[in-house]
């Protein structure tokens, strides 16, 4: 694991600093100016200690051109007309204001950079024009080869920002894309919890209810004890199943449908059969014609029912309640109405009620919860909870982009704890 860490250690430790490639960059500068005294040309300029050291001075100042840009350009700007003017030999190509000319552009300033252009160039006519006396054809030569690598520097600059952009916007992605993982994490993480309190709370509840009654009848009558345990038995078999399917899903993302462990409304029975072991009667009703809902929501609405009912049998005091599921055309209406004390009882400071509301939110629905007011069987009092799911999902409610519904995700508890 060390060795990759170490290797880019060393790579870096030989990798040149920049102040030994630009004294290599300097040699090669002044070597190129040297060439017209290593080569001169028959009859002319003579060579010349004075001449050598111009021209070393329009090399040298290379050497700093990253830390200082404008003063090195300036530098050269100064030694390269004094050597043309001294005339022994004057330069015959601008080797190092075009190497200065291209590190300003790359790095300095745009006013700068303005000024240093202009001046080589207006430098460069009039010592052509006054000392000189330069044909025609040299003026294009000399300037376009000054203004060529002023524009390499330019392009450079543009080429490094372009990277430096791209490299930001990369670490910005990173680190957007590590905010959405947290949050998809987080929102996994709460699902999860909600319905491992929906399964653990349910079924604790009836072991809880059971386990108190059975010593009570256990001699009185040992029937109904038989049952108790019978039912302690099965709500506990039942919440081991329930949570062999959620870590089993946990472990294996992928795990077949049939791993799947939401319930659905189609096994509401089997859950009102398991509370009514309790000794609290369920009665199940439905009106309109069932049909096919999103999973979400078919997922959603079982876990309301399951949660109200673990309410009534532990806090409500309970003999009767009763669910209905009243279909509609666009929704389903969840009802679930119990004949115990109500709010009259110290309240409960449990989760119960605000996992409801976000399930109903979750899908788009509402959700209340009060005292009852009577609910057509008989029910005068007790704790009512009230959902509406919307039947129908979002994105077929708005093809066009899976849009929430108008007025959607409105919640109301009333006297919620």
């Amino acid at each position: 694991m060390r060795r990759a860490p170490l290797a880019l250690s060393r790579l870096r430790a030989i990798r040149p600093r920049p102040y030994v490639m630009d004294a290599a960059l300097a040699a090669v500068v002044l070597f190129a100016v040297s060439l017209q005294f290593l080569f001169p040309d028959e009859g002319g300029d003579p060579l010349s200690p004075g001449g050598f050291l111009l021209g070393a001075g329009t090399a040298v100042p290379l050497i700093w051109r990253r830390r200082a840009p404008f003063a090195c350009a300036a530098a050269i700007a100064v030694f390269t007309p004094a050597m043309a003017l001294y005339h022994r030999p004057p330069p015959d190509v601008c080797f190092g204001g075009m190497v200065a000319l291209y590190t300003v552009a790359a790095l300095s300033t745009p006013l700068k950079r303005r000024l240093m252009l202009a001046g080589w160039l207006t430098g460069a006519a009039v010592t052509m024009a006054l000392k000189e006396h330069a044909e025609p054809y040299e003026y294009p030569f000399h300037l376009i080869s000054l203004i060529s690598a002023y524009a390499l520097g330019a392009f450079a600059r543009v080429q490094r920002a372009y990277a430096v952009a791209l490299e930001d916007r990369a670490r910005r992605l990173e680190r957007e894309r590590a905010t959405e993982t947290a949050r998809a994490v987080s929102q996994e993480r709460s699902r999860i919890a909600r319905d491992m309190h929906d399964i653990l709370a349910h079924a604790v509840s009836l072991m809880v209810v059971q386990a108190e009654a059975g010593p009570v009848v256990v001699r009185s009558d040992p029937d109904r004890a038989v049952g108790a345990f019978d039912a302690i038995a099965d709500a506990g078999r039942d919440a081991m199943v329930q949570l062999r399917r959620i870590l089993g899903v946990l472990r294996e993302p992928s795990a077949p449908d049939g791993r799947d462990p939401q319930p659905t409304l189609a096994a509401l029975p089997e859950l009102t059969g398991l509370v009514e072991r309790t000794g609290l009667r369920v009665g199940l009703a439905q009106t309109g014609q069932p049909r096919p809902l999103p999973p979400y929501v078919e997922v959603a609405a079982y876990r309301i029912v399951q949660e109200a009912l673990t309410n009534c049998v532990k806090h409500a005091r309970a003999t009767q309640a009763t669910v209905r599921l009243d279909w509609l055309a666009d929704e389903l209406r969840i009802r679930v109405q119990d004949d115990g004390v109500g709010l009259l009882a110290p309240q409960h400071t449990g989760h119960g009620l605000v996992g409801i509301r976000e399930r109903a939110a979750a899908c788009g629905g509402t959700a209340e919860a009060g005292n009852g007011n009577g609910n057509g069987n008989g029910n005068d009092g007790g704790f009512c909870v009230a959902v509406r799911l919307p039947t129908a999902s979002w994105g077929d409610e708005h093809p066009g982009g899976g849009r929430r519904r108008s007025g959607a995700g409105t919640q109301r508890l009333l006297h919620d704890p």
